[in-house]
């Protein structure tokens, strides 16, 4: 007979955890009650609230340091960091699908990127916080932030790590930051999220070229005619049982919506400071356009004219 005392019971610490929880649960529940005995929200801390605490609200809403009284400074601070908390979690999310790959998990894959998508909608949307800024506007606070350029957000550049665009140079401006230098060549270094699917494909017996699937990573991707035949083979079987399929068609979709930020972006500028050179440098306009235009996964994109 089997015993149920807890002492040999191999789940009974995970239970003891759960009931602890359960009447912690319970007690914070009872103490929301209002001086009637009916049920309401606790209304009475020592010290800072429990939201303000876990989510760091003081924090965060204490990064935002305008350096002129121009109100479209404060839309211009937040909406950047908005992107930059996005970028986090976009990269968290594709990392998630390229390891999953790595593993043959293609459902887990699906799974990470449909969540990627989620968030990439919210980067591009995140645009309409500037939407409304006028070129006057921006004029009276661009000086104030002198040469600070998107170009140089690190959170940006892990994306572009991720999607392929693998560059060393493009790791220098973070040259002082060793932490983020160290981030930056670790994803420099490894598969991008299309490695990772290149690489499935190849081991399920698809043409994708040796020297596609094993290749030096840091290098940038360059389209390859081999490889587009490989997804025309995905293709011919569009049967939503086909987990390459599928995974074929979640990639496009993280694509699009690289291309839509890329293009809202490209937008943005053009209507806030036209085609002056760019904080960081650069020709602003011109290089944002080359940028929009650049296809994300190639192969997929091209073989749409061959199908």
């Amino acid at each position: 007979m089997l015993s149920t005392t807890a002492q040999q019971c191999p789940y009974a610490e995970g239970a003891d955890a759960a009931d602890a929880a359960d009447a912690a649960r319970a007690r914070r529940d009872g103490a929301g009650q209002d001086e009637t005995g009916q049920d309401g929200p606790t209304l009475s801390f020592d010290r800072n609230t429990p939201y303000v605490d876990y989510t760091g609200i003081d924090t965060l809403l204490g990064l935002q340091r305008p350096r002129t009284d121009e109100p479209a400074e404060s839309s211009f601070i937040i909406a950047t960091q908005v992107m930059e908390l996005l970028f986090a979690l976009v990269q968290e999310r594709w990392e998630a699908a390229r390891d999953a790959l790595e593993a043959d998990d293609v459902p887990g894959a699906l799974a990470w990127l449909r969540r990627a998508c989620n968030a990439q909608d919210v980067l591009k949307d995140s645009w309409g916080l500037l939407a409304d800024m006028t070129p006057t506007e921006f004029n009276r606070f661009r000086d104030s932030f002198g040469e600070a350029s998107g170009f140089q957000s690190y959170g940006y550049r892990k994306l572009e790590f991720l999607l392929g665009n693998k560059s060393a140079a493009m790791i220098r401006p973070h040259k002082a930051m060793s932490g983020v230098v160290d981030q930056l060549t670790a994803l420099l270094e490894r598969p991008s999220l299309y490695d990772a699917a290149l690489r499935l494909l190849h081991r399920r017996g698809l043409p994708v070229p040796d020297d596609r699937a094993e290749r030096d990573w840091t290098r940038p991707y360059e389209p390859s005619a081999a490889v587009e035949k490989a997804w025309e083979a995905v293709y011919s079987d569009d049967r939503p049982g086909n987990d390459l399929f599928l995974l074929a068609e979640a990639l496009l979709d993280v694509a699009e919506r690289v291309t839509g930020w890329r293009h809202r972006h490209l937008v943005a500028v053009k209507r806030t400071m036209g085609g002056k050179t760019g904080s960081g440098g650069s020709n602003g306009l011109t290089w944002l356009a080359r940028n929009a235009e650049q296809d994300v996964f190639p192969e997929l994109w091209s073989l749409r004219s061959t199908i």
